[in-house]
This record gives structure tokens, sequence and C-alpha cells, in this order.
């Protein structure tokens, strides 16, 4: 790697490398002879670069980053080989000499790829075996290193400067919008890459959610419990224009992200203290996120994470109204790290484990109908002694 830009972080050689190789171990078990990773998100993780690209991982040996736009960038930012890619039409005549048999398992992403690029790698490979290898993608993603781990945190750091500085900033009649653009100045000005990845289709996501009062309950289109107004019909979720009163539940839900990397963090603020029954409902999260803490351990299946924090928000008066309603989320949390919407997902039904180091977004969030709602969420890594807490913003409600 050459570099030339100052970047304040660049994924190291040796994290890259054993990537790489994790990656090439489920291609193997997985009897693919090849992958084609072109989505954005899982080139940063394997190459370290986003540039405009075919990375050619075979399941044995070195692989190959074919750069469109623009190789020399990308040999800049990666440790891998580089290789200049004149179109995607020059495919047939490169690959073969980097050893791809015409009748090989190729791995795709079929998981974003759009289906007209598909049908492209079908009419250029006619006698290869398209595959899905998104699978073993997300599933080496899911586990993160000492490196990765390092990142997150400076991720939380963001996300508490970035708070702290809006929160210092809010008052009686202040917008939503105009909180909201607070936040996001002080998260860029801190190093906000400002881009929020999400994989899953036709999923959005702001830089920030902040919300107060009963508009912060609304559903939306998006995959969460809470929406918010919104500006306009065709985002509809997030800041509006109404002002904020005082005693109402203010939620701030926003990812901390930097270097490519990001954490999920919620807190519930309020001008003055937060009338009783919206303390109660808080009260009851925070005792959530308590027993999720102690429960949301290796080998702990992600629907009994899911199911134990339903009961107990049913215990406390607050099952109906348990992560949004009328149509509430099936889930209580999720990974984060390169994406918002990694693995592992905890919800309802899931039989997967919990593993030694995924990283996980925890969000207990309780809406009362006509008032408002309340919530935290926190980000934890996963280990072999329990959770690890990685947000460090303070964690109670923030009466202003």
């Amino acid at each position: 790697m050459t570099g030339h830009l100052d970047y304040v972080a660049v994924v190291p050689e040796r994290e890259i490398r054993r990537r790489v190789a994790g990656f090439q171990r489920r291609l193997g078990r997985a009897g693919i002879d090849v992958a084609l990773v072109v989505q954005n998100a899982d080139l940063y993780y394997l190459t370290g670069t986003v540039q405009q690209s075919h990375l050619f991982v075979p399941a044995a040996g070195d692989p190959v980053l074919l750069v469109r736009k623009d190789p020399e960038r990308a040999a800049a930012e990666s440790p891998l080989e580089v290789e200049s890619l004149s179109s995607m039409r020059s495919l047939p005549e490169v690959l073969p000499r980097l050893g791809l048999p015409a009748n090989a398992a190729i791995g795709l992403e079929l998981d974003v790829l759009p289906v007209r690029n598909y049908q492209r790698y079908q009419k250029i490979f006619p006698e290869a075996r398209l595959v899905d290898c998104s699978a073993a993608l997300l599933e080496e993603r899911a586990i993160k290193s000492e490196w990765e781990f390092s990142v997150l945190e400076q991720c939380a750091q963001l996300a508490k400067a970035s708070l702290e500085a809006a929160a210092a900033q809010i008052r009686v009649g202040i917008t939503e919008l105009e909180l909201s653009a607070i936040l996001e100045g002080a998260m860029r000005r801190l190093g906000h890459q400002g881009v929020v990845r999400f994989r899953a289709f036709n999923q959005e996501m702001l830089q920030a959610h902040v919300f107060a009062g009963p508009d912060a309950g609304r559903s939306s289109y998006m995959d969460g419990p809470l929406g918010g107004r919104g500006l306009t019909p065709a985002v509809s979720q997030g800041a509006s224009r109404r002002p904020i009163g005082r005693g109402e539940a203010i939620v701030i839900d926003f990812p901390g992200t930097r270097d490519g990397y990001m954490v999920d963090q919620t807190r519930t603020l309020s001008i003055g203290p937060l009338p009783d029954d919206l303390q109660a409902a808080y009260d009851g999260c925070a005792q959530i996120e308590d027993l999720l803490s102690t429960v949301a351990v290796p080998g702990a299946l992600c629907g009994e994470v899911y199911e134990a924090a339903a009961s107990k928000a049913a215990d406390l008066g607050y099952g109906d109204c348990f992560m949004g309603a009328p149509m509430p989320v099936r889930f209580i949390g999720h990974g984060v790290g390169i994406e918002l919407d990694e693995l592992p997902v905890l919800m309802r039904g899931s039989d997967r484990p919990l593993e030694s180091g995924n990283v996980i977004a925890l969000e207990p969030k309780v809406l009362l109908s006509g008032r408002g709602t309340v919530g935290v969420e926190n980000t934890w890594v996963v280990g072999d002694g329990g959770l690890r807490r990685i947000t460090a913003a303070r964690n109670e409600v923030w009466e202003l």
C-alpha cells in the first residue's frame, strides 16, 4: 500500500489478510470455487477500499482487486494486488488468467446484487454455476476483531461528544429539525463519515433520528420501532418542524459513525423532569436492558433473548406498547459494524446462537399513545465473560 491520503485510519494489512483468509475458509466449506465481491460494505471489509471494483477471491490462493475506477486510489487504500479493469465485459478475458475454470461455482452477493447485474454475469459465464456467497461473508463479518473493537470505541466517543454538544443547545421551542441539524453538525465536525450504510432493500437511515412528544412513536416504512413525522412523504421518518416543549420525552437515536464503522445509540432527554408515567416507562426500559445484559451471552439463542425482553415488558405492564405500536417490530437488537443491520438479529423465533465477538445493539423502547416514547440503546461486545458496553454516553434520562 503506497498511501497518499491524510486519512485518520486505514485498515491494517494484517486485518485484511485475516478477513480474506476467514472468508476463503467459508467458501471452501460451502463448495464455492471463487467469489466476485462488488458491494461497497463488503469491499471495504475485505479490501479497505470502496473504489468501483470486482474483488476476485478464490477459495485457495491470492485475491486480486480488479478496479475500474479509480485503480490508483484503490492501490493507495488497499494492501491487496490491484489490476485495472476496463469494464465488466472484460471479465471473461481476465478471470481465466487468474485461474477461474469455465465451469466454476462463482459466489455472488445475491442478497444485494441487482437482477440485471446477475443476468449479465449469466451471459458472461454461461458454463459457470452462480451461487450465493453472501451468507459466508456476512457470517465472517459478524465476528469482530480487536482492531474493529478499537474503531467501534472511537465511534462511541464520537456519539457521546456529539450528543453532549447537541444537548447543551436544547431549549423550549427549538424544533426537532433544528436540534437534528445541531447534532448532525457536531457529528460531522468530530469526524462522522456522513454515510450510514444499510443493507436491507429499500431501507434508509438518516444521520440521526430526533423527535419529541407523541410524534416520536409514529411508525414508518423503516424497520425500526420509531419513525417520527419527518419532513415529507418522500422520506417519512425523522425530525419534523415541530417545536419541543417542556417535560416532553426527547428521543435521540443515531449511529456514531467513523472510519467505516458505527455504533448505535439512543438516549432520552427532557427539558425539566419527565412526567411520572414517562419516567416509569423509561425505568422499565432500563430494567429490560439490565436483564438483557445478563441473558445475551455466548450460546444464548437470539429468539430466547427477544422473548426474555418481551416477557419482562409484559410483566411491567408494557406488553402492548413495547418496541413500537400499533405495529411493533419483532426484534430487540441487531448486529452492527460496517452496516447498521448486520448479523446477528435478536428476533422472535430465531434459533441462531450468539457468539463471542458479536457486536450487538440492544434497544428496548416503550411507546405511550398520545404521550410520547422513551427508550435506551447501547452497543455491546459479546464476550466469554458476558457483555461489554461500548457506547459511553451516560445512560439515565438527560434532564436539561
